[in-house]
């Protein structure tokens, strides 16, 4: 392989193929890399993204771009690209790195390290040239070289893996109402993201006892997340995150995990709660996964935040635009969403709703218009994990929903996601332009079997895959301890137990064995509690074992007590 040049153009990645102009002599992550790093005993620049992220594209256009930053690092460093949903593993440890090191992370994620894979500093986006207090790229890689040239010690990373303490049952709801906003919903008072498994535990928390708080916090943060911006109120579909704490603006882009997670909880609220909106809500989210996921019978993997370099500009609209579409209708539409002629986000408009006024001709007209316009780009990487995710999501709607249609939709998914992945008695990750990447990661295993005891329920068929999925999912376990990953050209990686905002990789694995262990007829052993809103998803498996659901079919409008 040459290293004196950009390779990422011959990657199956969509990610990394978006940088493959860029001045920077990108690789790809694997030995041969890794070897050059050694051989030439430069340290490695890796810098970790997705390709529905604005602000990876923001860092391409600008620092990755610049020609000054490029000979900086290209004359010092070996840069290598990583997509993060090709490689959770590599992403898991450097994010562990610099959570460590500051508190937060993020994407992008850029990396210093040692040849021999000892992180030195870690950095989120960085500017093309210094600016508002942030230092430039190519600033930052001239300290971190002065530091690696002049023999400064450089320990090893360990990630711990450290299991959290346990909590009481009783003391989970108080909890969670510390951090709860009161005010606009959700929970924390900045940025905010769906959170995805806290509203699936206090649901089936629900369902065991009522408990007016609970309800409150839940209703309150399921109809902020309906109504406002973090709902695509044309199309269907939820985007990843609000930038505000009021649900007003999101980041655009559209995730496959957000929408199967949306879809399992809006169903189950309906159930639960028995509010009709909460199931045309998990329907919209349905059609949404049809019309913009699905694709040769699995679903694709994201939808771009940005459309031509503009974050959001598919979705967003002129005042005067809408005025002139809806013409007689302008003023019915205004009393259903907010329209201010001065727009909320750079002065255009993103539709955010006042109340459920019925306005569909209205809406149908305004989506065919913006079905007109460009669209953002798919990435077209299929994730045998998000795909499990999907599979299960859609077996819990078809009961709340009453639906044998998705029912059989999960079915014909999950035959389609084994004869894609399933290889030698192992789950491949991705697929990405055809190419099937055969590393393999716990969080697929366990969200695949969690998806095949759900199907199992309904027909026997299923206990082959699933008692072979179980197996495969106990091979990530050593000396008592879940790993992440079995890869040969990385380190070992302790699994997660922190729920971002997806349920961890330990958390799904455990309640995936819980339950084909009840299928099984085999004993369950008790699991403890832990702190909420971050662990919320192993909190589910834990009211599992611990007796207080189990895997009965619903029973009624009121209550259920089904995992």
């Amino acid at each position: 392989m040459e290293f004196n040049r950009n390779n990422l153009h011959l990657s199956n990645s969509l990610y990394l193929r978006q940088h493959g102009d860029n001045p920077i002599w990108w690789q790809e992550w694997g030995q041969e890399t890794l070897d050059e790093a050694v051989r030439t005993n430069k340290p490695l620049f890796i810098s970790i993204g997705y390709s529905s992220c604005h602000w990876c594209h923001v860092m391409a256009r600008e620092a990755f771009s610049d020609h000054e930053t490029a000979r900086f690092l290209n004359s010092n460093f070996i840069c290598i690209k990583v997509d993060r949903e090709e490689r959770p593993d590599i992403d898991q440890f450097m994010m562990d790195y610099i959570v460590s090191k500051t508190g937060s992370g993020g994407w992008p994620l850029n990396v210093f390290s040692t040849p021999d894979l000892k992180p030195m500093f870690a950095l989120t986006y960085a500017p093309k040239r210094a600016q508002g207090g942030r230092e430039s790229l190519v600033e930052i890689a001239k300290k971190v070289k002065l530091f690696y040239d002049k023999g400064n010690k450089i320990t090893s990373f360990q990630p711990t893996g450290k299991t959290p303490r346990a909590v009481p049952f009783e003391s989970l709801e108080g909890m969670l109402t510390r951090i709860y906003d009161r005010e606009h919903g959700g929970f924390g008072h900045s940025q905010k993201f769906p959170p995805h498994s806290t509203l699936l535990f206090m649901l089936y928390s629900l369902s065991y006892k009522e408990s007016p708080g609970l309800r409150s916090m839940v209703t309150a943060t399921l109809e902020a997340m309906r109504l406002r911006g973090l709902n695509d109120h044309l199309q269907g579909g939820i985007f990843r995150y609000c930038v505000d704490r009021e649900w007003n603006i999101p980041h655009f882009e559209k995730m496959l995990y957000d929408q199967a997670l949306a879809i399992w909880y809006y169903s189950l609220a309906y159930h639960v709660l028995g509010k009709e909106e909460y199931g045309d809500m998990a329907h919209s989210i349905i059609d949404c996964l049809d019309n913009d996921f699905s694709w040769n019978g699995l679903f694709l993997n994201s939808i771009d935040a940005d459309t031509d370099h503009v974050e959001g500009g598919s979705y967003l609209w002129s005042y005067q635009e809408l005025k002139e579409i809806l013409g007689d209708d302008f003023d019915t539409f205004k009393k259903a969403y907010e329209v201010e002629e001065r727009g909320n986000f750079q002065g255009k408009i993103h539709l955010i709703r006042k109340n459920d006024m019925d306005l569909d001709h209205m809406e149908n007209e305004l989506l065919e218009v913006r079905n007109r316009r460009t669209q953002p780009h798919a990435d077209h990487k299929f994730i045998s994990g998000l795909n499990g995710l999907v599979i299960a999501a859609l077996t819990q709607a078809s009961i709340y929903l009453q639906s044998d249609e998705l029912h059989q939709k999960a079915g014909d998914t999950m035959n389609n996601q084994l004869d894609t992945f399933w290889i030698d008695g192992k789950l491949a990750h991705s697929m990405s332009n055809g190419h099937v990447q055969k590393n393999h990661f716990l969080y697929d295993g366990a969200a695949c079997l969690l998806a095949l005891t759900m199907l199992l329920e309904r027909d026997p068929a299923w206990k082959e895959q699933m008692e072979d999925m179980l197996e495969y999912v106990d091979s990530f376990k050593r000396d008592g301890e879940w790993l992440e990953s079995h890869s040969l050209d990385f380190l070992p990686v302790p699994a997660s137990w922190h729920d971002n905002p997806i349920p961890s990789s330990i958390s799904l694995a455990e309640l995936s064995i819980a339950r084909a262990n009840m299928l099984l007829d085999e004993p369950n052993n008790p699991a403890r509690y832990r702190s909420p809103h971050s662990y919320d998803a192993y909190n589910i498996n834990a009211m599992l074992r611990n007796g207080i659901c189990s895997l009965l079919e619903p029973v009624g409008k009121k209550g259920m007590d089904r995992i």
